[in-house]
């Protein structure tokens, strides 16, 4: 069962959060912009998103795009450029997920808009980044972490990389980055009234999630085949298991006392407990898959959670918002009858409301004109000349 938590909302549902009347403008697009334009606003900033007249939103897109407020406005039309600029003039930040070059020519890039408002925080998320011999080249999530070395270190010993989802580089080495040098840029710009250009590169925030792997070779720790290493799927103490029922959990006592627990409760001998040489830890992955092999996954749910060994069951996203602490702690929510993960991290004094769902592309067009200071029949024209939506 899901933990639930009710949706209705009141005026002041969007004003929760430590984020909280900063207002941050989302030239719409695609992956981590949208993520980063997310995470803003579950964290309590009003995060306007700006999308092109008649351009449906992605598949996928729905729950990214959660709790905003939803304009379209035309920027190939010099008054839909213009009504950019006039939201910019009141905003703290913006985020655009373009190809370098692309909103200079529309007119809305880091120099126009500062010019009007020059505290804003203008964030820009890439794939290769704002310069460099690659910067205006086509590219996906894969092609940005293969070169960072993220890719290659990921999958089992005797097989290619394994591609693990977009999570590293569009939303871990992207979205994420964009969000922290977003909060740093507001940080200085309302200590300085001075904002400036946030470079998010995927390839730069995937490179850096790999600190700590640099660190390791360097040592002579890590080794460079995959599937070989402590972290990888090399160690025992340290990867998946197929059940009896074809489901799968997740061993990971990398600590000699957790290690010794599993020990304890799967009854394993004395070459486990002293399992720490890697050129036993092949043999001691097969002997380990066979004992988890005999029995179903309940069982081994039944004998470890809760337990030190750490253990947890392999679970699929249908099956997560019924597991006892996840529903304990709320950790996915319910937003008008779908299941969505909730907001995170949490705060103490500043929590953040229960997103809202997905509005209608312009939905709020209307609205924020109006607070622009533009006469109804001003928006009129706009409108039937198709420069908003």
């Amino acid at each position: 069962m899901t933990a639930t938590v009710p949706n209705d909302h009141d005026a002041t549902a969007g004003a929760a959060g430590p984020l909280a009347g900063t207002r941050i403008l989302e030239l719409a697009g695609i992956g981590p912009g949208p993520f980063a334009g997310m995470v803003l606003a579950d964290l309590g900033a009003e995060v306007v998103r700006i999308a092109r007249p008649a351009t449906p939103s992605m598949v996928g897109h729905r729950y990214l795009e959660r709790s905003r407020t939803h304009v379209t406005i035309d920027l190939q039309d010099p008054s839909g450029v213009d009504l950019v600029r006039r939201l910019a003039a009141d905003a703290d930040g913006l985020i655009e997920g373009f190809r370098p070059g692309v909103v200079e020519r529309l007119g809305v890039g880091p120099d126009d808009l500062l010019a009007v408002n020059p505290a804003l925080v203008y964030g820009r998320m890439t794939g290769w980044g704002q310069d460099g011999p690659w910067a205006t080249v086509a590219g996906h999530d894969l092609d940005y972490i293969a070169v960072t070395g993220a890719l290659d270190a990921i999958g089992r010993r005797g097989r290619g990389p394994a591609v693990p989802l977009n999570l590293v580089g569009d939303f871990g080495g992207g979205a994420m980055f964009l969000v922290t040098g977003m909060l740093a840029g507001l940080l200085h710009s309302r200590a300085t009234g001075e904002g400036q250009v946030v470079d998010a590169a995927m390839v730069d925030g995937a490179s850096l999630l790999m600190t700590m792997f640099h660190d390791l070779a360097a040592a002579g720790l890590h080794r460079p085949e995959r599937g070989t290493n402590l972290l990888d799927s090399g160690a025992w103490f340290y990867d998946v298991y197929e059940c009896a029922d074809g489901r799968w959990i997740a061993l990971g006592p990398i600590e000699p006392q957790f290690r010794a627990a599993l020990c304890d409760l799967l009854d394993l001998g004395e070459e486990f407990r002293r399992g720490d040489d890697p050129d036993d830890w092949a043999d001691l992955s097969t002997a380990i898959a066979e004992v988890v092999a005999s029995r179903p996954r309940d069982h081994w749910d039944d004998l470890l959670a809760g337990t030190d060994a750490c253990y947890a069951p392999v679970l699929s996203l249908a099956e997560a918002p019924s597991h006892p602490h996840l529903a304990a702690r709320g950790t996915l929510v319910e937003v008008d009858g779908e299941v969505q993960p909730a907001p995170a991290p949490r705060f103490s004094a500043t929590p953040a409301a229960h997103p809202r769902a997905r509005r209608g592309d312009g939905a709020d067009t209307e609205a924020i004109l109006a607070d622009l200071g533009l006469a109804p029949g001003v928006v009129d024209d706009l409108r039937s000349r198709g420069v908003v939506g």
